[in-house]
């Protein structure tokens, strides 16, 4: 599979996916069906749409080929209709994003590495495709962003993997097996710290010092 190929694919699984999460944040909002799609589509294209225009491509991914946003419609009204057969709803929702954050960033990296860029461009691509349709359902939803959620990996996986990437292509590997890659180590990392409690110190403020 060219580069090509598996970007257009790595896209149309993160939109699908986070389509999904977009889903389960509207149905805890308890949204009608127009409700569903906005939210879907917002999470799907999201990340994407602020990728491509920072790299200024030729056309956002989804206006030049709108059935993405047909694709995150079809998930969301999938997700009206059955959202009351899921147990945790929350549950599925954190673990689905994981692994839309693992494909999107995959994804992210791969339209930077296509279009030539440096590879702190092509990190920081990642991230931005991975996190930020995310960031919208949450803030959207009223919920409390994942990617903010103090003790555990999200950014840092979105990093890692991005990072991954870029340092295969630098050794010499074919780029699809680097993007591939890229998104096992998020997922990885983000799913260890979901499920073993994996995490980096954090900031802990400390009292000023007395001054004689």
């Amino acid at each position: 599979m060219n580069v090509a190929a598996l970007v257009t694919a790595l896209d149309y699984g993160s939109v699908l996916i986070f389509a999904l999460t977009g889903a389960l944040v509207a149905s805890r909002a308890q949204l009608d069906p127009v409700g569903f799609i906005f939210m879907a589509a917002l999470t799907a294209v999201g990340g994407g749409t602020l990728r491509d225009l920072i790299l200024n491509r030729e056309a956002v991914f989804w206006v030049a080929e709108p059935s993405y946003v047909l694709l995150a419609a079809g998930a969301a009204l999938a997700v009206f209709w059955t959202a009351h057969l899921i147990e945790s709803r929350y549950s599925l929702l954190v673990w689905l994003d994981s692994v839309a954050l693992a494909v999107a960033v995959a994804a992210g990296a791969g339209v930077a590495l296509e279009m030539g860029s440096p590879p702190v461009i092509v990190v920081i691509m990642g991230i931005v495709t991975g996190t930020f349709g995310g960031l919208m359902r949450d803030v959207v939803g009223n919920e409390l962003p994942l990617v903010l959620k103090q003790g555990e990996l999200y950014l840092t996986a979105a990093f890692g993997g991005a990072l991954a990437a870029v340092l295969l292509v630098w050794t010499g590997a074919p780029r699809p097996v680097a993007l591939l890659a890229c998104a096992l180590v998020v997922w990885v990392l983000r799913a260890g710290s979901l499920r073993f409690g994996w995490k980096l110190p954090v900031y802990r403020p400390r009292p000023p010092r007395d001054r004689g």
